[in-house]
């Protein structure tokens, strides 16, 4: 299969990797400092782009492949206000668009635990929820894409909270979750949920030890995605 990579840090770079020891090749390697490559590529030879770039760049990234019918599997996250027009865009040019907030296959199983705790958590208004998100110093968005699909989780299953606020501590109001965002390096990423009550606390955590494990599921995500249309995501790629 040839992929396209848009955008190539470090993620970029161990998705390559990984990529090529999978029998891949990789066309071409899009930055801020290349990117009048893209002018130069055969369209037709790439068999799906992955981008992981900056927020700032990722709706021109994606756009650019989607509007080639250039299948894109995206992780950047931090732009997430221009979905909808992706999606449409997407819709229109009859390719695929799938976007994960993580790619990690333990995050994914997290999430639904995540839902199932909170889900528990309905009625129990004694108990105060909270997030925490860690990650290295190189990561510009607060809170984490991550941290936000988690809330959001929440947020479905517990109906007294509207809300969530990126804060520093520990919010009272009951309509809003709390999430507190540190940047500690090398952190590759930390999600901490909690329940806390006068009586006892509740926690779940995932630590990442490595970026392996989210480009390795981007590259997953890429050799399932060919051929297929519309827009996708981690429900469907793991059939949950």
């Amino acid at each position: 299969m040839n992929i396209l990579l848009l955008g190539y840090g470090k993620m970029g770079k161990i998705i390559g990797d990984l990529a090529e020891s999978r029998g891949h090749q990789i066309v071409g390697k899009i930055n801020i400092d290349n990117r009048n490559d893209l002018d130069l590529l055969e369209v037709s030879h790439i068999d799906v782009a992955i981008e992981f770039s900056t927020p700032e760049a990722a709706v021109e990234n994606i756009s650019w492949a989607i509007e080639r019918g250039i299948p894109v599997v995206s992780g950047t996250t931090g732009w997430l206000d221009k979905k909808p027009m992706v999606e449409q865009l997407t819709i229109q040019y009859n390719t695929a668009f799938f976007y994960a907030s993580n790619y990690s296959i333990g995050v994914n199983i997290f999430f639904k635990v995540n839902r199932f705790l909170a889900s528990l958590m309905k009625d129990k208004a004694e108990y105060k929820a909270s997030l925490e998100e860690i990650h290295h110093t190189e990561k510009k968005d607060a809170p984490s894409g991550t941290a936000i699909t988690l809330a959001e989780g929440i947020i479905k299953e517990i109906p007294r909270i509207e809300n969530w606020t990126l804060t520093s501590e520990l919010i009272e109001n009951e309509q809003s979750l709390s999430i507190t965002s540190k940047r500690i390096d090398p952190a590759p990423g930390t999600h901490i949920v909690r329940y806390q009550s006068e009586i006892d606390d509740i926690e779940i955590t995932h630590s990442a030890h490595s970026r392996k494990g989210f480009a390795l599921g981007a590259v997953l995500v890429a050799e399932w995605i060919k051929n297929k249309k519309g827009v996708l995501s981690m429900d469907e790629f793991l059939s949950f």
